[in-house]
């Protein structure tokens, strides 16, 4: 990010393109999840962004000017139709559409957050709003009712214009139509979701996380036991048993069990970490790498009952401060678009290469198994994932 001394005001220049940044206004912090905006310009000439951040301030000043008044205490104000941002009292059910109005798009997001929302992580409050603020950004702040495919279609083009990647349109798109099913239901509205088909292809500008060659995995295992702190205990941790990175930085000490007559790590629910899906909750058993670092964690961590403390310090496992420190750390060891997760799509693969069943994969992997019947029992016993897992490591794979 460079400095530039004929910058145009609220701007910066970055790898020669100009980006408009403006800092949110103390006043006003509370309706931001960032302390600042900034964005790019898309130019490299100054003449260009200079126009163009004048434009995007006198934007901002309009509708910050806005969210002053709707603050301000005034006469008749607890008549306005007020966005449900706050819980409401016990008791208290949301009115259902009158005279063909619903519930702007805004409130339908307080609504989905107010129901859906308690006790889910931080990520899911972020996503509905970022993805439905896009949509107000772009086309406006409307009664669900008035939201057309024309919007949607228009909606679309921007992301795409935006260079976002057809996986992240796709999440957008998903949330959105979460928020508008759910808030159309809770509110007694008929609609047709003009958010649901639309078109796009969904893998533009999708790279694939690679996966790690045999050889690697051996190398940063090796490392890991060289260098025998807990950040290594946790690669090699998930170096063998294939536990997302979140899974495994969020467990207790009581959930790895090395002395049972199969080694293995159960995976469960926390209130401080949780689980992607339903069947990630599982056990696994504790091979090669993996069951070293588990003991290595049983005779090392006293002081604390997490097995990772340090990515456990405020009420939340930090998985991002951990996949942060340790994709740093393998970037030099391991090919390109390889991180932390391609260890997962890894033990996939060496599984594969034993030919394990697919739904024992999945069982392994804590991955959702298609069909039905598939839902009912227990599942494979550790002595069958065991036979599996043996097989991958004694094959050097």
């Amino acid at each position: 990010m460079l400095a530039h001394k004929n910058a145009p005001a609220h701007t910066f220049r970055k790898d020669g393109i100009f980006y408009f940044r403006r800092r949110v206004p103390t006043d006003l912090s509370q309706h931001y999840t960032s302390r600042q905006i900034a964005f790019s310009l898309r130019t490299r000439s100054a003449a260009a962004a200079a126009t163009r951040a004048t434009r995007a301030a006198q934007q901002l000043d309009e509708h910050w000017y806005h969210l002053r008044v709707k603050d301000r205490d005034i006469p008749g104000k607890h008549l306005l139709r007020m966005q449900q941002s706050a819980p409401l009292p016990s008791g208290v059910i949301q009115p259902a559409a009158i005279d063909g109005a619903s519930v702007k798009l805004s409130e339908a997001v307080a609504i989905y957050l107010r129901l859906k929302g308690s006790n889910r992580p931080v990520t899911f409050r972020r996503a509905a709003e970022r993805s439905c603020g896009y949509v107000i950004d772009i086309c406006g702040d409307k009664d669900l009712l008035s939201y057309t495919k024309a919007d949607a279609t228009r909606f679309r083009d921007a992301l795409i214009k935006r260079e976002l990647a057809g996986s992240s349109i796709t999440r957008i798109f998903g949330t959105i139509r979460s928020v508008i099913n759910f808030a159309a239901s809770e509110t007694g509205v008929t609609l047709t979701n003009p958010f649901t088909g639309i078109y796009y292809d969904r893998q533009l500008g999708v790279k694939g996380r690679a996966t790690l060659p045999s050889d690697v995995i051996k190398v940063v295992q090796h490392d890991c036991v060289k260098l025998d702190d807990d950040p290594r205990w946790l690669v090699a941790l998930v170096s063998d048993t294939g536990l997302r990175l979140a899974e495994a930085a969020g467990l207790q000490l009581g959930d790895i069990n090395v002395e049972a007559e199969i080694p293995h790590v159960v995976v469960r629910e926390h209130p401080w970490r949780r689980l992607k899906t339903s069947t990630s909750a599982r056990e696994v058993p504790l091979v090669g790498a993996s069951l070293w670092a588990a003991k290595r964690l049983l005779a090392k961590v006293s002081d604390s009952s997490f097995a990772f403390p340090r990515y456990n310090r405020s009420g939340k496992t930090n998985a991002n401060s951990a996949s942060a420190a340790l994709n740093k750390w393998l970037k030099p060891m391991v090919p390109e678009r390889c991180t932390m997760h391609s260890f997962r799509h890894s033990m996939r693969d060496r599984l594969r290469a034993v030919e394990c069943p697919a739904d024992i994969v999945d069982q392994i992997g804590g991955w959702q198994t298609d069909g039905i019947g598939h839902g009912y029992g227990r599942g494979y016993p550790l002595t069958v994932l065991l036979k599996w897992m043996k097989a991958v490591e004694q094959r050097g794979i």
